[in-house]
Formats: C-alpha cells, sequence, structure tokens
C-alpha cells in the first residue's frame, strides 16, 4: 500500500514520536504546539514518544510537552509501539543508516535530518529500504526556504523573471568555531559526522533551492580547509577535530533550459561574523535578487535598465508560503520557518500540493553524490563530474 493510500485512514492529527531529543527534537515540539497559527486545516504532529539515551533530554519533553505518555532509551521499543504513525529523527550521522531504516522498515513515516546517512553507501541504503517500503512518506528537514522573503524569490524564479542566469551562489556560514576554546561536539569528530565535515552538516541547507529549482550540478571543483585541529574535550584535556571547517563548491549547473550556470555553494563554521547566516543569491539578464538570513525580512532585488542596474531593498513583513494568524506587518523568524516547513511535511503527508515541499530523498541522493565528488576532487585537486 503506497502512503498516498495509508494517509486516507489517519485521522485529524498524526502520532508522532521522537528519537533524538535534542535542540531540534524540542523545536519540532514547540511548533506542533503553536498549530493553532495556520488559518488552514493541515493534520497536526501530536507528540506521544520520546528517545533517548540521555534520561535529561527525556525529562524536558515529559515535563514540557502534556501529549508525550511513553519515553524509551532504546529506539526499538519506540518503534514497536503501535500507537507511533511517524518519527522524527534528529540523531548524529552515524546513526542515521540504523535508524532511518529501522523506521522505515517499521512502516512509520520518516521526517529525517540532514545527510540523510554518513556518506553515499549509508543514503544508497536507506533510498533501497524507501523503494521496499513505498507505504512510507519520508523527507528531510531544511527549514530556511520558508522565510517569506524566499518565498519571494522562488516566486521570480518560476515566472523567469531573472531571463538567462549568469550565476548563484548560495551558503550557510556560522562564526561559532573561531572560538578556540569552544569544546568539541560530535559534529567536529568525523567518526560521528563522517567525512563530508562541514558539507554534510549544513550541504542541504545550502541544495534545497537550486535542486528545485531545477539547478543540478553535473561537476565539482572543491576546496576544504581544517583549521582547528584539537579543541577543549570538556574533561580538562583535549580531542582531535579531524572534520572540514570550511568549504566551498564550485560547480557547473544545468538549468531548464539546458544552459550551463556557475554555481558556488558554500558551507563554513569559521565565517567571521556570520553568527547563523544562510544566503541565496541569483543573477541573470533582465534582474538579481539576494537574500540572507542575517536581514530576514528583506528582499533585496534589481532590474536591468540597460548599461545600468540598481539595488533595492523590500520589507516582505509576514507573508508565509502557509497562511498564519500573524498580521502581515510583523516580522518573521526562524521558529516560524520551522512551522512552515512542518506544515509543508503535514500537507505533503496528507497528499495534498505545497508550492515549496521538503527535501526529498531522491534529492538527498544527488546531495551525497556531490558530497563524494567534492571530496575526490579536493584529493586529486581537479574537478570531478557527478
Amino acid at each position: 500500500m503506497s502512503w498516498e493510500r495509508e494517509r486516507k485512514e489517519m485521522g485529524k492529527n498524526v502520532r508522532f514520536g521522537i528519537i533524538g531529543c535534542g535542540l531540534m527534537g524540542r523545536e519540532f515540539a514547540s511548533a506542533a504546539a503553536r498549530w493553532q497559527h495556520f488559518t488552514e486545516e493541515i493534520p497536526q504532529p501530536q507528540l506521544i514518544a520520546v528517545c533517548d539515551v540521555n534520561p535529561s533530554g527525556r525529562k524536558w519533553f515529559t515535563n514540557h510537552v502534556p501529549t508525550v505518555q511513553y519515553e524509551y532509551d532504546d529506539y526499538r521499543e519506540l518503534l514497536k509501539n503501535p500507537e507511533v504513525e511517524a518519527v522524527y529523527c534528529a540523531v548524529p550521522h552515524h546513526l542515521h543508516e540504523e535508524i532511518y531504516v529501522a523506521v522505515i522498515e517499521s512502516g512509520k513515516h520518516l521526517m529525517g535530518e540532514k545527510p540523510f546517512g554518513i556518506d553515499q553507501a549509508a543514503n544508497d541504503h536507506i533510498l533501497e529500504a524507501l523503494q521496499e517500503h513505498p507505504e512510507v512518506f519520508a523527507r528531510c528537514a531544511s527549514e530556511f526556504p520558508y522565510f517569506p522573503a524566499m518565498q519571494v524569490m522562488l516566486s521570480w524564479i518560476r515566472e523567469e523573471k531573472f531571463g538567462r542566469i549568469l550565476e548563484i551562489k548560495a551558503g550557510f556560514n556560522h562564526s561559532s568555531d573561531m572560538d578556540t576554546k569552544k569544546p568539541i561536539n560530535w559534529k567536529r569528530q568525523a567518526c560521528y559526522n563522517g567525512a563530508y565535515g562541514c558539507i554534510g552538516d549544513l550541504g542541504i541547507h545550502t541544495q534545497h533551492v537550486p535542486f528545485r529549482m531545477g539547478f543540478l550540478p553535473r561537476n565539482v571543483y572543491a576546496s576544504l580547509r581544517k583549521y582547528i585541529n584539537q579543541r577543549p574535550d570538556g574533561k580538562g584535556g583535549t580531542a582531535a577535530c579531524d572534520t572540514w571547517d570550511n568549504a566551498v563548491l564550485f560547480c557547473e549547473a544545468v538549468d531548464k533550459r539546458g544552459e550551463t550556470v556557475p554555481m558556488t555553494l558554500e558551507t563554513k563554521r569559521m565565517s567571521p561574523g556570520d553568527t547563523n547566516n544562510w544566503y541565496f543569491e541569483i543573477y541573470g539578464m533582465e534582474a538579481s535578487a539576494k537574500f540572507t538570513s542575517s536581514k530576514p525580512d528583506i528582499f533585496t532585488f534589481t532590474q536591468s535598465w540597460g548599461k545600468e542596474q540598481a539595488w533595492a531593498d523590500i520589507h516582505i513583513g509576514y507573508k508565509p508560503m502557509l497562511p498564519t494568524i500573524t498580521g502581515p506587518i510583523f516580522e518573521f523568524g526562524f521558529t516560524d520557518a520551522i512551522l512552515q516547513m512542518w506544515g509543508a511535511y503535514m500537507k505533503e503527508l496528507d497528499g495534498r500540493q505545497v508550492s515549496f515541499g521538503c527535501f526529498t530523498p531522491e534529492e538527498t541522493a544527488l546531495s551525497h553524490r556531490l558530497s563524494t565528488a567534492a571530496l575526490r576532487s579536493y584529493e586529486e585537486r581537479k574537478a570531478m563530474d557527478l
């Protein structure tokens, strides 16, 4: 039975479990608690079960989410619970393959985190499981395209307002690792994060818009950098920091017209001044536009006046893809983008169309091909075809 048929048997609510009770799990629970903000009927995620090996992680949910009825320290026990219909899994990358496949084989729907497998082989296994279980609906989390200013950008791309595309740039940059005394965490250790380093942790954020809009990379030349080799381990000693800190991928993409478009994708954990900066820029013969999460309300654009162009800013306000009770004159933020992403997931799970859906398993496969080619490119110091 396909997931489209199964969703007809669901009620107004979909009962969820969370595996991995960290920051993003708490963001999901908070979004589910705000569901009344939507002005249209969208099936609501009802969080009934949580799983984490850390009791303190589970405690936040049992203390703050009244719908939680079950807590586990073994994800297998959660998957045995027949009341759980869908799972949000937010665990370190080295656990993706094992747990995502188990979720899929249990017949429960899945929202996974990036990069949907620690490497290409793990991603292949996850997608094979999905092919064997067509009743399961699965997506990968990516929230930044749901800012209203980016939705304007997407509309302009669909309407071909830019004319012939000259170049695309996208990135996701942090500055917190500039603090060399910052204790190490799993994202800075290859055994947990994977060989992709910052590409695996941040790359899908940069790829969601270009992939969905049809700008598909056909080759890549990668510049990868490691700056900090050791960090405090939080126990009075030090630990090896062996992942890539910064990555810039220079790609040639092919657009829907068959034209070749230069595309730069950068992911940086050491980017001075960037607390948490996601951006997308597109340059064309007829118009160009920019968005950055550091100025979340502003859509920046220019139109060509022949030999001269002028940049202009529009304050978009609160005008999201899925309408809410919030007035359009107010500001939109990160937690609102999380709510919009989950609204999109739930509408797609319900078999309904959205103008911009969540990152698909098939798109994660392209992401892994790109990341794997990027590693080879850096090793061999040449551009690699995907």
